[in-house]
This record gives structure tokens, C-alpha cells and sequence, in this order.
């Protein structure tokens, strides 16, 4: 049975006060809309149109990616009108349409698989998914007949008393025959206070033809719409406590879940142990047997198999097997550290390469460099990468040793086997096996400071 997807993605979400679209916040570090499109991608569902709206171009931008269609509604006259703007999408097929709302993001991957194994066993020609409430004031009303198919939605306001009593709520999430929602879609009229064509309107045209529908309740959780701050924020807690259950289930101890921040996108190896007040973004991978101590921001980085972090920020780099980083250690994106290595307190490596077993322990900069394996950096040693206008490359050889209050001033080479005095400004390559030493001559001035006046 063939089936494909829109989402409703037009929305203006005033209530948001911002110039991003509604839909484009994020939650647990990504758009809402491609949380949406990803969570019906792994349901099977591939084919997928986007109605577009309020900034359709930053839309467009930021979903292409996913290999999405696209259908305008450059006036948002409700959700009906909507799904006719994605008429052409739907025209030709045959099977089922799932429609989701991009400012909903909660929904699962189990619940689309669910909805539409509901929708095709039932024999349904509209299925909605439903919510079960304590206090369903505000919510549309789903009247079902003593068959338990559904026989209307009747908004709040428009409720009797005896069916204001009904504690089961329209999500706005539907499951449709292809055929039977387009031929509706041209009896559908905007003949209500608001001017607006409403797809639960749908519901009552196939009813009074005789039609079956379901409804599939499911936990209220799934169906929160975003359309505040507050209520991204409402989001944001409950995708978080997944993404850390997940993880924790997978075999990572999170020490204290409810103040561990983990992007939708991360993925974590067993027996890795994280702290609290980490915060954990983009694409990064973090291997098997790492320690994560508390208050460190790693980014769009893959982290190897037991490595140490303690209180540092790693962006859009790469960090080698069994070394340790930190604590206030900053590596800059681009760089590249190797295995066995140390990078410690108030080191900064900017888009450089740090060799396997080399330890840059305290108070070091290096940027734009090349660095072996087991070198050894000196407290305060700077690579100094820019002349005012470029920037320029170092390289270090294996095992150079590099003293104290180094200067190392790009370009420049430091060939293996090597060591640089403490003090020392290097201005010119350094030949293998060789001793630098680039400071001036001690000069002592016997008695200069009783002569001067100065001795208390």
C-alpha cells in the first residue's frame, strides 16, 4: 500500500515574537519541521510534502536536505486550505496520506507506524489520532457511535453539555485516502466566522457519505503543538528525557539525567559515563569508555574511545583514543588530536594537528600547526600564527621538547628530535638532534640598585 506524508509548516506563530519561522526553532538542537520529516523517514514513509508559508525560503533552506517537496500557501486560510495548496502532490496517487503539523514534534516513530497500520486494517477512509485528557477545555471533541468509529468533531464551543463531558481530543493528525480526501477537498466551503476552509471539515463530508472513521488515541504528550516559548520549552524537557532514557538504556550513565543536555543527533558509546551540566551538540559522536566530568560543550565532534574531558569546549574536532583533555581547555574547530595525548588546563589548540602521546599540559596556545607524536609543550609556550594579515603554519617534528615561554613564530619548522630552551623566540628551522636557544645574554650589574637609590 503506497503511502506519503505532507506537514502543515505555514504557520506564522505570532506567539513565538521572532523573526525565525515557527517551525525552525529547535528542540533538543534541531528544527522542529525536520525532527517531524526524520521521525516519518525511519516510520518508512519517503515521500513528503512541506506546505510552506511565513518565510518559506528559510523553510526551504533549512529542510532541502532531507529530499522534500514543497507546496506554497502564501495565505494561511486554515488547515484545509493547506492541504488544498499540496493538491498537486497528492493528484495521481493512490493509498494513504499521513498529515502531520511541523510545530508538533514530539510525535514518535512507533505512533506513525501504528496510525497507519490502524488506518488500513480498519478499512477507514480517514483515521485521526486522538488525545485522552483530564481537562479537554479549548479542545475540539471527538463524538464516537456505538460502533466506536467516529461520527463527528464538534469544536468547545459548539459542544452540548453532555458532550462537553467527553475527555477525548482532536489532535489535528490524520491518516486519509488519497482518493477520497481530494474529492472532499472541492466540497470543503469557508462558511464560518473565521473564513477559513478547516480540514476537520473533511471528517464530516465522508461521514455524511457514508464513510468508516477511525481514531487512534495516543499519549497527549505526542500531539503538543509549539506555538510560545513556553511551550518550546515544554518540548524541549520531554525530547530530552528520551534522548537521555535512550542513551541510558543503550548503556550510558548519566549521572544526573535532568540537567544532562544531549542533542537529538548525538550518538554515545556503552560505558561512557557523563556528569551533569554537559552539554552535548550537532552530529557528535562519543566512543565507548568515556569520562565526561561536569560543565563541558562539545559540538559537532567525535570523541574516541576512552577519552577523559573535564570542564573544557571541543567544536567541530576530532579527539584521539585514551587522551585527556582539560579542565579549561578550549580546542577550536578543525583540529585534530591524536591518541594518548594531553591537552590540559588553559590550553587553547586552534585548527592544528596534535600528535599521538604529545602533552601540551598548561597555559599553551597553538594554532595553525602540525605537531608529532610525543612532544612535550612547556608552560606558556605560544604558536604565534599571525602577522596582522595572515595567518601562517608551524610544524613540529616527533618528539621535539619544547621549554617553557616559548615563542615559536610562524612559518616555521621544528624538526623531530629536538628542544627549544625555555625563554627562548624562534625565528628560523631548527635542525633535527638540535638545541635552540634564541634569548639574550644574561648581563648582571653588581651594586645597580644601591647606586639607584632603591635598596629599602
Amino acid at each position: 500500500m503506497y503511502n506519503c506524508a505532507i506537514i502543515l509548516a505555514a504557520g506564522e506563530g505570532k506567539r513565538m515574537k521572532s523573526s525565525t519561522p515557527k517551525v525552525l526553532h529547535k528542540v533538543c538542537g534541531k528544527e522542529m519541521v525536520n525532527v517531524v520529516i526524520d521521525v516519518i523517514k525511519n516510520a518508512g514513509i519517503k515521500d513528503i510534502n512541506v506546505v510552506v508559508g511565513r518565510g518559506a525560503d528559510k523553510v526551504k533552506e533549512a529542510t532541502e536536505v532531507n529530499g522534500v517537496f514543497y507546496a506554497l500557501q502564501d495565505k494561511q486560510l486554515g488547515t484545509g486550505h493547506a492541504v488544498m495548496c499540496a493538491r498537486e502532490f497528492l493528484t495521481g496517487k493512490q493509498g494513504t496520506v499521513a498529515i502531520f503539523t511541523g510545530d508538533a514534534p514530539l510525535i514518535t516513530k512507533e505512533t506513525i507506524e501504528k496510525l497507519t497500520l490502524f488506518h488500513r486494517e480498519g478499512m477507514y477512509k480517514a483515521t485521526l489520532l486522538t488525545s485522552i485528557v483530564d481537562n479537554p477545555s479549548g479542545y475540539g471533541r471527538v463524538i464516537r457511535g456505538n460502533n466506536e468509529d467516529v461520527v463527528k468533531i464538534v469544536e468547545h464551543k459548539d459542544c452540548t453539555e453532555q458532550e462537553l463531558k467527553i475527555n477525548e481530543i482532536n489532535s489535528g493528525m490524520y491518516c486519509f485516502d488519497i482518493e477520497h480526501l481530494l474529492k472532499s477537498l472541492d466540497r470543503l466551503d469557508n462558511n464560518n466566522a473565521q473564513g477559513e476552509y478547516y480540514l476537520t471539515d473533511v471528517i464530516g463530508i465522508l461521514k455524511s457519505d457514508g464513510e468508516k472513521i477511525g481514531a487512534l488515541p495516543i499519549p497527549f504528550e505526542e500531539t503538543m503543538g509549539v506555538n510560545s516559548r513556553a511551550q518550546l520549552a515544554d518540548a524541549e524537557k520531554v525530547m530530552r528525557k528520551r534522548i537521555n532514557l535512550k542513551h541510558m538504556e543503550n548503556g550510558v550513565t548519566l549521572i544526573d539525567p535532568d540537567n544532562t543536555y544531549i542533542d537529538i543527533d548525538v550518538e554515545i558509546g556503552n560505558d561512557t559515563i557523563i556528569y551533569p551540566g554537559n552539554v552535548i551538540s550537532g552530529k557528535t559522536i562519543i566512543e565507548e569508555g568515556c569520562t565526561i566530568y561536569p560543565n563541558s560543550r562539545i559540538e559537532n565532534s567525535l570523541i574516541g574511545k576512552g577519552v577523559n574531558i573535564q570542564n573544557s569546549v571541543i567544536l567541530q574536532s576530532k579527539v584521539g583514543e585514551g587522551t585527556s583533555v582539560g579542565p579549561f581547555a578550549y580546542i577550536r574547530p578543525e583540529s585534530v588530536i591524536g591518541k594518548s595525548a594531553r591537552i590540559g588546563d588553559f590550553v587553547e589548540i586552534k585548527k592544528s594537528v596534535i600528535g599521538d602521546k604529545t602533552k601540551v599540559s598548561h597555559l599553551t596556545y597553538i594554532g595553525d600547526a602540525e605537531v608529532g607524536s610525543g612532544c612535550n609543550f612547556g608552560c606558556g609556550t605560544v604558536v604565534v600564527n599571525y602577522d596582522g594579515k595572515k595567518k601562517h603554519k608551524t610544524i613540529i617534528g616527533d618528539n621535539a621538547f619544547i621549554g617553557c615561554n616559548v615563542n615559536l613564530v610562524a612559518p616555521v619548522k621544528i624538526n623531530n628530535d629536538t628542544y627549544i630552551a625555555a625563554g627562548s623566540t624562534i625565528l628560523e628551522e631548527v635542525p633535527e638532534g638540535a638545541l635552540a636557544i634564541a634569548r639574550a645574554k644574561q648581563v648582571n650589574k653588581e651594586g645597580w640598585v644601591e647606586k639607584k637609590g632603591l635598596k629599602k
